[in-house]
């Protein structure tokens, strides 16, 4: 299976992404999701890791990943996002919240271009607004260093 030549965690957060937005339309569970994928999908072990943290932080958290978006949120709400929307922000928020690993700004770039090739015209800008918001209150001064903006190994 070709992954068009993106890295391993971009195709694990393309994946969370799709399992997101086929949760939010089906009201399933994403574990229960990412289980019947799993075996179809064939991720090499790093994304497939990463794709178990991420939708085990999903899991857990939700309510709170939603409340913190909500409260990123300028004149919208989370009922008015469009599905894709509110899926890559939910993903790219478990990632500022449970996996600190990756640089914030690097998380942010990867959500716009998941919302770009996702989403609507405008979701891409839309998205970082919201991502810097949410960046800047759970990691103070990250986005401020210069070297925040260096992309991570394996991104």
């Amino acid at each position: 299976m070709s992954t068009g030549g993106i890295g391993p965690r971009r195709r694990g957060r393309e994946l969370v992404f799709r399992l997101l937005y086929q949760a939010d339309l089906t009201h399933d569970s994403i574990a229960t999701l990412w289980k019947a994928a799993r075996e179809a999908e064939r991720l090499p072990g790093e994304a497939d890791e990463y794709v178990d943290a991420l939708v085990g932080a999903l899991e857990e958290d939700l309510p709170e990943l939603d409340r913190r978006i909500a409260l990123a949120l300028e004149r919208w709400n989370m009922e008015r996002l469009a599905a894709t929307d509110r899926s890559v922000l939910r993903l790219a928020t478990a990632e500022l919240l449970h996996l600190p690993g990756t640089p914030a700004r690097v998380l942010i770039d990867e959500a716009v271009a998941i919302a770009r090739k996702y989403g609507r015209e405008e979701s891409g800008r839309f998205v970082n607004g919201v991502l810097d918001r949410l960046a800047r209150d759970t990691r103070p001064g990250e986005l401020d260093d210069v070297n925040a903006a260096l992309p991570e190994e394996g991104a």
